[in-house]
């Protein structure tokens, strides 16, 4: 996991509303442990076609939409079975953030812990982002801001906890290992 500051990307639009974590990555595609190659199952069902073949009006398979790093989506994202699956395979896709009016709970702390930021924004203020996919937006993660090139600049909730291990591009896991020392001092102090 890649840590970040900020992330400068136009974004790719999913109008739909109640996307679920099947639609984001079909439970056949689950016996894995492996994070790496879960993004060409990203979407399946609607990026592919009943031969194989690419469906061309799916927007992850758009020519201009390739290296697009933020996607915007529909009310109630992540929705469904708790599958940590789901963040996996949209950050081996190339996301790092998704924003939309609504979050699931359970998809947006599993996005935390996995490196990709969800950011819930007003619903107008979405569907104004969604007119405009080929602005390129400035999420700054230390300021909790999304900027637009038009000057507009919209707060984000986040707390300091899953801001620092954005950052540092660490999990939970990854934070405490990286404080082995700190802990180290602290126990012998209070021993």
């Amino acid at each position: 996991m890649t840590g970040f500051h900020t992330l400068k990307s136009r974004s790719v639009v999913l109008r739909e509303t109640n996307i679920d974590t099947d639609q984001i990555i079909p439970a056949r595609f689950l016996s894995t442990t492996e994070r790496a190659g879960l993004g060409k199952h990203a979407f399946n069902d609607w990026r592919w076609q009943a031969d194989g073949s690419p469906n061309p009006a799916f927007a992850f398979n758009r020519p201009e939409n390739a290296g697009r790093s933020i996607l915007l989506a529909g009310r109630n994202f992540g929705c469904g079975s708790s599958r940590e699956h789901a963040p996996w395979a949209l950050t081996d896709l190339g996301l790092r953030a998704i924003v939309s009016s609504e979050i699931a709970d359970i998809f947006r702390s599993n996005s935390l812990k996995n490196g990709l930021l969800p950011i819930v924004l007003d619903e107008a203020i979405v569907q104004s982002l969604m007119q405009r996919p080929d602005d390129e937006l400035v999420i700054d993660i230390a300021a909790r801001e999304l900027r637009t090139p038009d000057g507009s600049t919209f707060s984000f909730p986040l707390d300091a906890f899953a801001q620092t291990c954005l950052i540092e591009g660490v999990d939970e896991l990854g934070y405490l290992l990286a404080r082995t020392d700190e802990i180290g001092r602290y126990e012998e102090h209070r021993l």
